[in-house]
């Protein structure tokens, strides 16, 4: 089990800084935004992609995964009634799983609620074109040996996938063992009826559940409002959850940094304060 840094929080740093900063802080990796390594990232050369690995092995981290996909390059939908709009998009989703196996990644999150929004009049056709695009980054996960996840998404986010039983039924209809779900705990909280630890105590006994995120419904870090996480990191243990951690906050306050720190130490203290099982 890691615990990475999702890196947009310290973006605006060199990436090996930004690999010093979370080794230093704690973290045991950086969870990687591709649209911060540039305008097209799925397109990244191999010795570009070798100096980023090395420079988080370097500082004494990893590269865990990959997430918030679809920013770069512009212009990507699953959900595009048009044809060459979804084949451009399918096929940055296979290049980017290329590129997370490539850095060492073991798990892709396919959040990115722009770029998954539903057309008003073809819902259905929509919701039809994002199976079909998922059934795609699937295989592709497949092949590179990574896992390929669905994130359910708050409702004030968007309107396509909005439940971890929503996300569910994509990956049973899509039925392949790379492509699964996880849960979010900034969007979990207010869109989902159950509390997170019921959900966690239903959900990871099914095997769909593959990643965790951790932040507040105030977009903030996690230990930053009003969610609670012990009982949340209790739940997970008593399912022996054992997959990763990335902390998303959104809103960095007073910088970076400094939320990165809160975070992470905030979120160590209470997994050791937790009984042993």
């Amino acid at each position: 089990m890691k615990i990475g840094l999702c890196n947009e929080v310290i973006a605006e740093l060199r990436f090996e800084k930004q690999c010093e900063i979370a080794a230093q802080l704690g973290y045991d990796g950086l969870e990687v935004s591709p649209f911060t390594l540039g305008d097209e990232p799925h397109l990244l050369p191999t010795a570009r992609r070798t100096a980023l690995r090395r420079a988080a092995e370097s500082a004494g981290i990893v590269i865990t995964g990959l997430h918030y996909l679809m920013r770069a390059p512009a212009g990507l939908s699953i959900t595009s009634r048009d044809p060459a709009q979804r084949n451009r998009t399918v096929g940055v989703m296979r290049d980017l799983c290329q590129l997370a196996a490539d850095l060492g990644g073991k798990v892709l999150v396919h959040g990115s609620p722009d770029q998954r929004k539903l057309e008003p009049g073809f819902e259905a056709e929509g919701r039809k074109h994002a199976i079909e695009c998922f059934a795609a980054a699937g295989e592709a996960a497949a092949k590179a040996g990574v896992v390929y996840c669905v994130e359910p998404l708050s409702r004030r986010q968007t309107d396509h996938i909005n439940t971890i039983e929503e996300a569910a039924q994509i990956v049973r209809e899509i039925n392949n063992p790379a492509l699964r779900t996880m849960l979010d705990c900034s969007s979990a909280a207010p869109t989902e009826t159950e509390s997170i630890p019921d959900l966690i105590k239903r959900w990871l006994p099914t095997g769909m559940i593959a990643h965790v995120h951790l932040n507040d419904p105030n977009r903030r870090g996690p230990g930053e409002g009003d969610l609670h996480f012990a009982p949340i990191f209790a739940a997970l243990r008593e399912q022996s959850y054992a997959g990763d951690y990335g902390i998303e906050p959104f809103v960095y306050v007073p910088d970076g940094p400094t939320c990165a720190a809160r975070a992470i130490g905030y979120v160590r203290g209470l997994m050791e304060a937790l009984p042993r099982c």
